[in-house]
């Protein structure tokens, strides 16, 4: 019999820390950045995705405290 279990996020960002946001891939830390800019470049190196692959695919990113557009860190 086939599992029909949707798999987890590969990705886990998680809720703002002083506005840095630290993932995960795969469960192990993979560092922490403060905008989305910075979080594909870290996927893409990662080989996990593009670099201009959208960030809001619930199959691959799991976002913890807010979504893909909250980076209150991010440089103006």
């Amino acid at each position: 019999m086939e599992d029909k279990t949707p798999s987890a996020p590969r990705v886990v960002v998680d809720e703002p820390l002083d506005g840095r946001r630290l993932v995960l891939i795969d469960g192990r830390d993979a560092g922490v950045v403060v905008s989305a800019d910075e979080l594909r470049r870290l996927l893409h190196r990662a080989g996990v995705m593009e670099e201009d692959a959208p960030l809001d695919n619930p199959e691959l990113i799991e976002w913890n405290g807010g979504g893909s557009d909250d980076w209150p860190a991010a440089p103006r």
